[in-house]
């Protein structure tokens, strides 16, 4: 209970410093109200998809009590774009209100680095939301700024970058924000992916009917279990089964024979499938041994 408290206790710090950033932004500027119809996002997208049910809910409670920071739209007379409070718009969108913001001129490199900070100061964004921000600022601003941006060295930002670029973009947005996967497993599912046979399609797993079910993390982790190495320990029959838990085989490992046992009552398509295929990965199987041996 001591370790929750201290957790949440160290939230709400992180949000008072985040509030206190945004107020020292908007120093001497005056809080107007906007339509949200006449602003735009910032051009660089920093979050995926997910669910602002607690901001509405205090907005609709207390109202908006942070204003945003927006700046007259570069290419779009009469009309704004945001540097953060993208959350906060779209709530105020959804709940019908008008928007409390901050006006202020800015350069393209001072709204992303506005967004930024004030994002890190919150720490809300994932490491793979935060990461392919980065990607995105990658494409059009030096170096230096995606370390203001991010407030990470160069180092960290290198790593940050593999990661995103090792990944396919229909996989990450496929798994979706995953909160609370940093970037050790990241880079575990990276090196997983590299190393996964074809057959594995790791990007149409996660996209499955049944794995996009799941929550965000989750789609994680079953994508890590889908693509590790199985090995069947020699001796007692083992249970082949997907991440989900959908029984496959059991499996049967010995010393001259290895023997699979497939429930054709449970599963006779599969059962036909894996008959079917064993002439061609068995071949696929003699050419890469062939391969190996003349290399």
């Amino acid at each position: 209970m001591a370790a929750v408290t201290k957790s949440l206790g160290d939230l709400n710090d992180r949000s008072r410093r985040a509030n206190e950033i945004e107020r020292k932004l908007a120093e001497g500027q005056a809080v107007i109200e906007l339509n949200t119809e006449e602003i735009e996002p910032s051009f660089v997208r920093d979050r995926m998809p997910g669910d602002i049910d607690g901001l509405l809910a205090s907005i609709r409670e207390q109202g908006q009590q942070v204003p945003i920071l927006v700046r007259p739209h570069p290419e779009m007379s009469g009309r704004y774009q945001v540097a953060f409070g993208h959350r906060r718009l779209r709530a105020a969108a959804e709940l019908g209100l008008s928007v409390k913001a901050v006006v202020r001129e800015l350069t393209d490199e001072q709204l992303v680095i506005a967004q930024g900070q004030e994002n890190n100061e919150r720490e809300d964004l994932t490491f793979i939301e935060k990461a392919r921000f980065a990607a995105r600022l990658k494409e059009r601003f030096p170096r230096e700024v995606l370390t203001s941006s991010l407030s990470i060295d160069k180092g960290d930002l290198s790593k940050m970058l593999a990661i995103v670029d090792s990944l396919p973009v229909d996989l990450i947005e496929a798994i979706g924000a995953a909160p609370g996967v940093g970037r050790p497993r990241w880079l575990e599912l990276a090196e997983l992916v590299e190393k996964a046979p074809p057959h594995l399609d790791a990007a149409g797993y996660v996209k499955s009917a049944e794995i996009q079910t799941l929550a965000s993390e989750e789609r994680f982790k079953a994508l890590i279990a889908h693509l590790k190495p199985r090995r069947v320990e020699r001796g007692a029959p083992s249970v082949l089964a997907t991440p989900t838990g959908v029984r496959l085989a059991q499996v049967k490992d010995g010393r001259a024979k290895l023997d699979i046992s497939i429930d054709k009552k449970a599963a006779p398509e599969f059962a036909a499938f894996v008959l079917e295929q064993l002439p061609t990965l068995f071949e696929e199987h003699r050419t890469k041994r062939q391969l190996n041996q003349e290399g």
